[in-house]
């Protein structure tokens, strides 16, 4: 019987599956839209779209989920309780503790360690049950991080089992999830992963309902912020290894699709746009841990550049005529009128508005504001211009310019609108680079004539600016450029961050407009004749610099609006362009092509006195020879990483195991030097495939 899986991905945008077999390939594909104030719906949906499509015994469910990330950038998540063990008062000062935790409690427990593994002072398991009991009544779950843990976590596990024994709640221990030094990070990650335990939590029930529902009993997976995947058992424990899961099984799925090995992936959606890059085969990782929403976590993940640019961004025009997009996500006017129709005749309304009507009013013309969820009356409390504007907004879908209606008091009225709109009671729709597709015939998905009637809007308006436009159709075809040059903007960022040429946080591209404009900008610009070149060129006919950039790496393009602005980014650069075929829904494919990766480590180093010591994930042992306490090291990571591969779901599993003596070269007289031992690294990686229903 031919195994098919089905794969998910939860996008900003869109909710994408696919049926998948190794020998045929995607079988079908569907897409929904993301419902994020209950995410179930649109992963039911998609599901469905698939099922009707082709029906089959599935063997394998796989999630890929932004649901960590958006927890973590939204600061969302579940009251938790840090205890950290024989850390130093002014830990909360750093890695931004103080700030993540919030008014969650955290308390400080006599006891820790050294960098040797040994007590730095002993375990005070009294003050340690005290806190516990003091925590349990409001906490969802334990974060337990001790000084020193990685080199012996005694002390945490000691204290897990204690809050095991006392409260049944969920317990994250820092060392189960990084073997590295850095003991705030360390302790910040725990804390993350404690707190998004119920989120990911209350996910996996709910896909687990879904296919009860529909009878597949088959395992369920989660795509990992590494590309590889992980049993819904084991996400349950670790959810934080699920940050940049979406942005993971893109670059797999680009990967598997295009058969490309050294390429730049750049996935567009609807939100966003995420690059990364692939080095034989293999996504790059973030060794120092993977960011989001500003928190420097220590989670192993792909090496994602992220940019506020989809198809479905804001259109903006400032007062000096620049066009720009994003980075807010909007409900394009196309996808508003498709499903309320009513907002067309609005639309003509507009459209046919005298031009020396007030600017400030014209200002809001095609836009549209709309309720997404009521605000839970028992934590949500709205102040008076926010409840002002929900009681109209309750009455469903408004024009901006029936709700801004006053110029004396539209600023506020404003304010608390983009209030609601950030704690998502409330949501915005205007005219985005999806609608100039609409207009320009790319793109035929929903209402034609709502982007069209948006575009000759946007046109009238810039006539109130310097920019050049001419009718709807030539202000699409400028909307189309500037995302171009946008793309191809990040793209260039991204390759100047890679090769460690100059920093991002400091690269020309951000700090610098003007040399921007000159080294950057031209070079994307299609041709001297364009608008947007029109709008900034130095006023003389003598040209004394040309510029052209090569990308030095073929760009695979995946995400629904690829084909639409990513050829003419891989034209600018000077390089090939590979859009493979079911690139709109490659992260679904990622989600089931991976394999399941787990990796044990283990520290030898020498004591001063005599013998070696070997700080394993399990404990500490001490031996006489480092050969001993190598061999140990070896065996214990390698039970570990396939035991932990076998719980994260995998069969057929093969363990490599590496070896890294670190050696420092000593001065020890003028012109004597000596070799000297500071420790090996023994790293244990196990690989398999997943489970299939039946096996």
């Amino acid at each position: 019987m031919m195994s098919v899986l089905l794969g998910i991905d939860t996008g900003g945008t869109y909710t994408d599956a696919v049926l998948f077999n190794e020998s045929h390939g995607v079988l079908a594909s569907a897409k929904a839209l993301t419902t994020k104030q209950d995410l179930s719906i649109g992963i039911r949906n998609a599901i469905d779209g698939v099922l009707r499509q082709h029906r089959a015994e599935i063997s394998l469910v796989s999630i890929s989920t932004t649901l960590a990330t958006n927890a973590l950038v939204e600061g969302q998540g579940s009251s938790i309780a840090l205890l950290l063990i024989g850390y130093p008062p002014d830990t909360l000062e750093q890695a931004g503790l103080r700030q993540a935790l919030g008014n969650d409690p955290i308390v400080f427990v006599a006891g820790g360690h050294d960098v040797y593994g040994d007590e730095q002072q002993p375990l005070d398991l009294a003050a340690a049950r005290q806190a516990i009991m003091a925590c349990a009544p409001r906490a969802a779950a334990f974060a337990i991080s001790g000084y020193f843990s990685v080199r012996n976590p005694a002390h945490e596990l000691a204290v897990r089992d204690l809050v095991h024994a006392l409260t049944g709640l969920p317990v994250t221990c820092g060392h189960e999830l990084t073997r590295n030094l850095n003991a705030p990070r360390r302790a910040l990650t725990a804390a993350l992963n404690a707190r998004l335990i119920p989120l990911v939590q209350q996910l996996i029930l709910a896909v687990r309902a879904i296919l009860a529902e529909r009878r597949i009993g088959a395992p369920l997976m989660v795509v990992k912020g590494d590309g590889s995947l992980m049993s819904a058992e084991m996400a349950l424990q670790r959810p934080v290894e699920t940050i940049l899961s979406g942005p993971a099984a893109s670059v797999v799925g680009a990967r598997y699709l295009s058969g490309q090995a050294d390429v730049f992936v750049i996935d567009m959606g609807g939100t966003t746009s995420d690059i990364a890059l692939l080095r034989n085969g293999r996504p790059v990782l973030n060794s120092a841990g993977a960011v989001v929403g500003g928190w420097q976590t220590m989670v192993e993940a792909v090496a994602v550049h992220t940019f506020g640019l989809g198809g479905d961004s804001e259109v903006r025009l400032e007062e000096s005529g620049d066009l720009l997009i994003g980075p807010r996500r909007i409900t394009p006017l196309s996808l508003l009128a498709h499903h309320h129709p009513h907002v067309i005749e609005i639309l003509r309304t507009q459209a046919h508005q005298p031009t020396s009507d007030s600017p400030d009013h014209l200002r809001y013309n095609a836009q549209f504001v709309f309720p997404v969820r009521a605000p839970a009356a028992s934590r949500e409390k709205l102040g008076a211009e926010e409840s002002t504007i929900w009681r109209a907004l309750e009455r469903g879908i408004m024009p901006l310019t029936e709700l801004l209606n006053n110029p004396r008091t539209a600023y506020f009225q404003r304010r608390a609108l983009m209030h609601l709109v950030e704690r998502g009671l409330a949501g915005l729709s205007g005219f985005t680079p999806t609608d100039s597709a609409h207009v320009l015939g790319l793109q035929s998905d929903w209402s034609v004539e709502a982007a069209r009637l948006g575009a000759e809007i946007w046109a009238r308006r810039a006539e109130l600016t310097r920019r050049r436009v001419t009718d709807g159709s030539d202000f699409s075809r400028q909307v189309l450029r500037q995302v171009v040059l946008q793309a191809g903007r990040a793209l260039v960022s991204v390759a100047l961050a890679e090769m460690k040429v100059i920093p991002e946080t400091t690269n020309p591209l951000s700090d610098r407009p003007a040399l921007r404009r000159v080294l950057i900008d031209s070079a994307l610009e299609p041709s001297a004749e364009n608008d947007l070149a029109c709008n900034t060129s130095i006023e003389n006919n003598e040209t004394l610099l040309q510029v052209s950039l090569t990308l030095q790496r073929p760009l695979v393009a995946i995400g629904a609006p690829a084909p639409t602005y990513l050829p003419s980014v891989a034209k600018q650069l000077s390089t090939r362009v590979c859009i493979p075929e079911h690139a709109g829904v490659a992260n679904a494919v990622g989600a089931v092509v991976g394999g399941i990766v787990q990796t044990a480590r283990a520290i030898v180093r020498p004591l001063e006195r005599a013998g070696y010591r070997a700080h394993l994930p399990n404990g500490m042992h001490t031996l006489p020879t480092l050969e001993e306490a190598v061999a140990l090291a070896e065996h214990i990571t390698a039970e570990l990483a396939e035991a932990q591969a076998k719980q994260a779901g995998a069969v057929h599993v093969t363990v490599e195991t590496r070896r890294h003596d670190h050696i420092a070269r000593v001065k020890r007289d003028e012109d004597l030097y000596e070799d000297t031992f500071l420790e090996s690294e023994i790293v244990s990686t196990a690989i398999g495939r997943p489970r299939l229903a039946g096996e």
